[in-house]
């Protein structure tokens, strides 16, 4: 896919907030440290679009990023961070609750994991609220840089069996090694076309 003007476009924390453009939505679900703001980068061959960080749990609104009046990609805070205050967990765990439950333009969720490790019990629960939820979605195992490429299919067949995922997809991803970004696009298409 080409992608010729992607902007940032709002940061939200309630529906008052939301686009109100009736656009297609892919939301980004993953743990604060997972990589997210980097996958958007490189699917959108940007430096700096979204921005990354080496602290983890930085996005704690949900980022609406507007491609080319196409489609929003939508960067939801991560999960996990163990230096928000409960307080802080109640308060994103609600906004990213209503967003998920209520926002009808969702048309994919992509779910990211790390591709080296079993997923986390809060990878699980994500998963599970998923499942439960209907909505369409897929399985991108981030960070396949950091591991062989001989070791790349194996380690995705792992989470794959572990989720017990049998008719979703599941595609390994890395911002350093822009290989499998083709065919997250071929996928993620399937979603945006009208």
């Amino acid at each position: 896919m080409i992608v010729r003007n992607p902007k940032f476009e709002i940061s939200a924390v309630g529906p008052k907030q939301y686009p109100k453009e009736n656009l297609p939505e892919i939301v980004l679900v993953g743990k604060s440290n997972v990589g997210k703001s980097s996958f958007i980068n490189t699917m959108l061959n940007r430096k700096s679009l979204a921005r990354t960080s080496n602290t983890p749990g930085k996005t704690r609104q949900i980022n609406f990023y507007n491609i080319d009046d196409l489609f929003y990609f939508v960067d939801l805070p991560g999960y996990g961070y163990s230096k928000m205050s409960k307080q802080e967990k109640i308060i994103s765990g609600n906004y990213i609750e209503e967003y998920l439950q209520k926002r009808e333009n969702i048309a994919l969720v992509v779910h990211l994991l790390d591709i080296r490790h079993e997923p986390t019990q809060d990878d699980l629960l994500m998963y599970d609220y998923i499942l439960r939820s209907n909505l369409p979605f897929m399985v991108v195992t981030n960070k396949a840089d950091k591991i062989a490429v001989t070791k790349v299919e194996t380690e995705v067949e792992k989470i794959k069996q572990f989720l017990g995922i049998s008719y979703s997809t599941i595609l390994p991803f890395s911002a350093e090694r822009k290989i499998y970004t083709e065919k997250v696009w071929k996928e993620i298409e399937k979603y945006i076309k009208n």
